[in-house]
């Protein structure tokens, strides 16, 4: 790997290889990888919600593992909004057996749950299909984000 590349952790629309290779066309997979200790939410807009990750005991999100180059960075950083909607922060993860440390966008507090679009929800469900994922655990976030709502309204 080039010294300014990183590695990068895509647990959202970044799994879309597609939606990738058109925002970060140098970006390459590395691998699949889970996040443990995280569970996979939506946030945002009522309707309109984005995927997050927030730390849960017990819970795992399915990942890919990019290497992006700063140029790659500078497009995601964009996409994602940051450092106003989403911040950076790195954590580890097992590619090919062995730990890596990689960057990942976690969205800033303060945004309330919701669900995603339909669009949005099959840009991820896609990437979820391509990389193998378990797409229960794409389902689980609809319904966590969903009841966690409700339970807000009461």
């Amino acid at each position: 790997m080039d010294k300014h590349n990183k590695l990068y952790i895509a647990y959202g629309s970044n799994l879309n290889r597609e939606q990738m290779a058109d925002r970060c066309p140098t970006a390459r997979v590395l691998g699949t990888s889970m996040m443990d200790g995280w569970r996979l939410l939506f946030r945002g807009a009522r309707e309109g919600a984005v995927a997050a990750v927030e730390p849960c005991q017990g819970g795992s999100v399915p990942v890919l593992v990019w290497e992006i180059t700063p140029v790659d960075e500078a497009a995601l950083d964009r996409y994602e909004g940051w450092p106003y909607f989403y911040r950076k922060e790195t954590v580890k993860v097992k590619l090919d057996g062995k730990p890596v440390t990689a960057m990942v966008y976690i969205m800033n507090e303060g945004r309330p749950l919701g669900q995603p679009s339909c669009y949005y929800y099959a840009v991820i469900l896609e990437g979820y299909k391509d990389a193998g994922f378990d797409v229960d655990i794409l389902r689980q976030a609809t319904i966590d984000s969903a009841e966690t709502e409700e339970t807000a309204h009461d």
